[in-house]
This record gives C-alpha cells, sequence and structure tokens, in this order.
C-alpha cells in the first residue's frame, strides 16, 4: 500500500480507500470520518453500523439536497449560520461539500457579516465544543489538551483574543467565532483539510460590561489583562505553539489595533505568522486599486490615496499601497507623499503628542495644511482634507457608518473623471456609504468596491455589480503557499505577490461591468493563482528554496483536499 493526498492510499490494483479503526457510534461522532446515511450495507457491517442508521443507504446527491433544503428552510441568518456550524459539526466531508456547490450564498453566512453575530450571541447559542480556548492558567498544558484532537498534524491555526472583533469590538470569548470561521474558509478556499486546522481563542478577560454582567457567559468573568501580564502571557502561548504545533503557519485576527502591531512586529521572526487585519486587508484592497486604474487606464503613482481609519486595517491598507508604489518604480518619498492617514482626530501629523509608533510612517508634516481654511485649529477632518488636496481615492476601514458624504465625492470629481470610493468597513452597518448612493453622487462614475456584500446596483440603465474586498480572496492562498514551501517568514512581498495575482483574476467582463474583483464563486480558483504567485516567485528568488526543482502544481495538489467521501476499510 502506498500513501497519497492526506488520507488516501491505494491498494495494489490502485484503488483509493481510507484505512478507518473506528466503529460504531465513535465513528459516527468523529465529524472528520462520518459519511452518515451514506455508508454502504458493506462498511455498515464490517464498522458495526447496523442499526445505528436509518435502513436505506443515501447517494452523495442525496444527502447534499437534504442538507440544503434544511439551510433553506432556516428563516434568519443566524438561523442558517447555527444549521451550518452543527452540520460541520456532525460531518465535515458533508459541509464543504455543500458549501463548495454555493459558495456565494453560504460564505456570507459562515463568515462576515453573518458571523459578527454569532459572535455576540455566543454564550447563548453555543453547541458544541471545538477547538482550544486558552488562558493564564491553562496556556502551560497546551500540550496536554492538544493531546485530545482528532488531527495531530497542525498546519495552520487562527488565533484571536477576542478584543477587535470585526467592527463590534471586544466579544470575550465569543470571539471564536472567528478563527472556526476563518478556518472554514481556509478548507473552502484552499483545500486544507478539516485536521490540519485549529481554531484558538485566547480568553485573557474582556472589557465589555454586559458580557461580564451576562450570568450565561461562558468566559472568564474578569477585566481584561493589559501590559505587561498580557505580553507575558502571549510569550507563553508563542513558546506552546512554537514546541507543539512546530510545522503551524499562525494566523494573528481581530486584536485590538496596538496588540495587533506589536503581535506581529514581536514574532513574525520566531514562527511563521501573519496577521490578516493588517497584512490581508492591505493585499486585497491593493488587489481592488489595481483593478481600478485598468478601469481608467492610469497608473497607481498617478492617484493620491486618503485611509479614513487608522487602526489595524487602514494601516495596513496603506502599508500594501506603499509597497505597490515602490513596485511600480516610486522613489520612498515620493511614495509615502501619495498616502494620507485620517484616526479619530483627523490627518495624522508628525508633531502629535503620544502619536503611535505604526503610525509614523504616514504621519505629515504640519507645514502641509499651511493656509488650509480648518474649522478646529491644528485639526484636519476628511472634508477639509479632501477641499485642499487633490483626492482620487478614498479608502474606508473606520468603522463608521456613513462617514461618506456626497459633498465628498462631488469634491473628487473634480480632481478625477473616476474616482475610486471603497468604503470596506464591516459589518454592513459600519460600512462608510452605501454603494448606490455612491453612484447617484457621481453619476455612475465612481468605481466602487465594498467590504461587505452588497446587491448589484441599477442606475442610468446600467447595472453596476459591486466587488467585495473580502479577505478571503488573499489569506487562504498565502496560507497555503506558506505550508507548501514550509517558509520560516511570511513576508510583505508575498502579499504583495498576492495582490497582483487577484488582480490578475479580474475578467474584462467583471471590469465592464465596473467590478474589481472577481465572484466569491471562483474562491478556490483564485486561491490557486495566488499560492502559485508566490510559490513561484520563491522558487526563482531564494536559492536555498525547498521548491527547487519542484513541480509546483503537484506540490498544491498533494495539500488540497477535496470533500468526497472514500471507500473505507477497516484496519
Amino acid at each position: 500500500m502506498t500513501t497519497g493526498k492526506y488520507l488516501r492510499w491505494k491498494d495494489e490494483e490502485g484503488n483509493e480507500f481510507r484505512p478507518v479503526s473506528l466503529t460504531g457510534t465513535e465513528l459516527l461522532n468523529d465529524r472528520t470520518l462520518n459519511k452518515s446515511t451514506a455508508f454502504s450495507y458493506e462498511e455498515r457491517e464490517a464498522f458495526q453500523l447496523s442499526g445505528l442508521l436509518p435502513p436505506r443507504v443515501q447517494t452523495f446527491d442525496d444527502q447534499l439536497n437534504r442538507v440544503y433544503d434544511g439551510f433553506r428552510n432556516a428563516s434568519t441568518d443566524i438561523e442558517k449560520y447555527l444549521f451550518l456550524r452543527a452540520l460541520q459539526d456532525r460531518n465535515e466531508t458533508l459541509f464543504y461539500a455543500l458549501l463548495s456547490r454555493h459558495v456565494e450564498e453560504m460564505t456570507p453566512i459562515i463568515y462576515t457579516p453573518t458571523v459578527g453575530k454569532a459572535c455576540q450571541e455566543f454564550s447563548h447559542r453555543y453547541q458544541k465544543a471545538r477547538g482550544l480556548y486558552i488562558t493564564e492558567d491553562s496556556v502551560d498544558e497546551m500540550g496536554e489538551m492538544a493531546r485530545h484532537f482528532i488531527g495531530k498534524d497542525i498546519k495552520i491555526i487562527v488565533v484571536t483574543d477576542s478584543q477587535g472583533i470585526l467592527g463590534l469590538g471586544d466579544q470575550g470569548v465569543g470571539g471564536m467565532g472567528i478563527p472556526i470561521g476563518k478556518l472554514s474558509l481556509y478548507t473552502l478556499g484552499a483545500g486544507i483539510h478539516p485536521a490540519h486546522c485549529l481554531p484558538i481563542a485566547l480568553d485573557v478577560g474582556t472589557d465589555n460590561q454586559d458580557l461580564l454582567d451576562d450570568p450565561m457567559y461562558l468566559g472568564m468573568p474578569r477585566k481584561r489583562m493589559r501590559g505587561e501580564e498580557y505580553k507575558a502571557f502571549i510569550r507563553k502561548f508563542v513558546k506552546q505553539v512554537k514546541r507543539h504545533f512546530p510545522k503551524a503557519v499562525l494566523q494573528w485576527e481581530d486584536f485590538s489595533k496596538s496588540n495587533a502591531f506589536d503581535n506581529l512586529s514581536d514574532y513574525e521572526d520566531d514562527l511563521p505568522s501573519f496577521n490578516d487585519d493588517i497584512q490581508g486587508t492591505g493585499s486585497v484592497v491593493l488587489a481592488g486599486i489595481l483593478g481600478a486604474v485598468k478601469i481608467k487606464n492610469e497608473k497607481l503613482a498617478d492617484q493620491t490615496y486618503v485611509v479614513y481609519g487608522a487602526g489595524a486595517g487602514g494601516v495596513g491598507v496603506a502599508d500594501q499601497i506603499y509597497a505597490g508604489l515602490l513596485k511600480e518604480g516610486c522613489s520612498h518619498v515620493a511614495a509615502r507623499e501619495k498616502i494620507f492617514v485620517l484616526d479619530s482626530q483627523g490627518l495624522v501629523f508628525d508633531d502629535r503628542d503620544g502619536l503611535d509608533e505604526y503610525k509614523k510612517r504616514y504621519a505629515k508634516p504640519r507645514a502641509l495644511a499651511e493656509g488650509w481654511h480648518t474649522e478646529v485649529l491644528g485639526k484636519v477632518s476628511l472634508t477639509e482634507l479632501i477641499n485642499n488636496h487633490p483626492v482620487t481615492v478614498l479608502l474606508g476601514t473606520s468603522g463608521i457608518g456613513g462617514a461618506f458624504k456626497e459633498e465628498h465625492v462631488q469634491k473628487m470629481l473634480e480632481y478625477t473623471a473616476r474616482p475610486m470610493i471603497f468604503p470596506l468597513s464591516n459589518p454592513t452597518a459600519n460600512c462608510e456609504a452605501i454603494p448606490e448612493d455612491i453612484y447617484k453622487w457621481s453619476d455612475g462614475q465612481a468605481i466602487v468596491a465594498t467590504g461587505s456584500p452588497f446587491d448589484n446596483v441599477n442606475y442610468n440603465g446600467h447595472e453596476y455589480r459591486i466587488g467585495q474586498g473580502n479577505n478571503v480572496f488573499i489569506f487562504p492562498g498565502v496560507g497555503l503557499a506558506s505550508i507548501v514551501s514550509q517558509t520560516q517568514k511570511v513576508t510583505l512581498e508575498m502579499f504583495t505577490m498576492a495582490s497582483y495575482a487577484l488582480a490578475e483574476c479580474v475578467s474584462d467582463e467583471d471590469l465592464a461591468a465596473g467590478c474589481v474583483y472577481p465572484r466569491i464563486s471562483k474562491l478556490k480558483e483564485v486561491s490557486v493563482v495566488v499560492a502559485t504567485s508566490i510559490l513561484e516567485n520563491m522558487q526563482a528568488t531564494e536559492p536555498n528554496s525547498l521548491l527547487r526543482g519542484k513541480d509546483i502544481q503537484q506540490e498544491l495538489a498533494q495539500q488540497m483536499w477535496e470533500p468526497v467521501y472514500l471507500p473505507y476499510r477497516r484496519v
């Protein structure tokens, strides 16, 4: 017998099968092995399942039709979310096959925007254990806890401390919904087997008083750990990850903006890791801008960029635009001059007291605003910046719903015939402007992309498809490339390569409809293109790469799992 792809064996005649040792209810309760009503009569006899299942054997298609009916019969999005999570907990093969058939319909349910509500209601809707919950008292016991997992070969970890969940803020232990959802997208988009995926919630307390006052809250009922105590906890956590999951890529997710940057910079050289809120967001937004400049028949260097919102996502966006400008020949000085970042105090100036370290690289000299009329001395608002400087690209990462106004768009039309307006904040209620309004304000001339899903907009007889700048186009491919290459560091260049690869996945038809992103239904295809681009670059530029002389497509295929049932043989 020889092993092939994950858990696939071939006998001497070349027939694929899966060796299984579990029997009876243990087999039925194993979500990675359970076939439920699709177990054949022969398998039912061999694995002691007779009488434990209804007598009739269903085909895989029969099962898919049944569970899709159940999904459609759920009356609200949160009920649909719970239905899918329950299916995932009992039969992951069927769950991922269902998602693969209905990607556009179900992605907004298993992740944004519905996952936000699931995090808020986590303690009241808790169903079944998945992943690890790490506290200050248990962090040193991670190895012992991990012994209980079905999958022993963890390749991707998504971890959150739940302080910056989407646009909702501190959700305490309920933030576990985010790693679970992200890892579902790794499997859906990049084919990483569920048994290789590990969601982790770091329960370091919560400052959400509503949660602390809720007797049903499932997390530690204490205020959030901060300062050196927090840093010491993270050091212990990283040490345990390196020790017990040495092959894993670690994705930091939904940390507060300061902790997001600190954790990334502190540990990016210690283990292969990245922060999707910073690097993934930046990468997907750069890809959208690359599509938009194609529509305009211009270059990145022809634009002036405003990033409204200087959190992890906003500065990550600025970083990737900067990297793109350098790639296309701009000097470091010229690239930074084209990027303006605003936070809650307005335009970021370099003479501000107590300026966060991660904002300093985009801070402007105070002399820039000399002669500008401002309502508050020393403070430049979004409106005042646009009124005084030729802005052509407006990117929203603020989480402030309705922050972009008609006057902003009208003024931008004086500087460019096709302004780029990307209200990117999630969930939908936090979106800086509604696409339909932007098209009205610009008489259909704006190029629009959003962070949340929106329906097509019809304006003046033209139908515009709203591209979703969803990080799911980036992180599965980057994670897959990191796993295949066994890289020791996930670099900024990998995300820049991902941006350009994603931009190449946007068709002429998409661009003609004013859309700068492909359809979510193309997710797996996009992930392969992204991973291939990164790996080919590594193969060409890294002399000691493990990829030297290897067939990249074959290496990818070895890692990518398809959700289908194999025949089982008892061992």
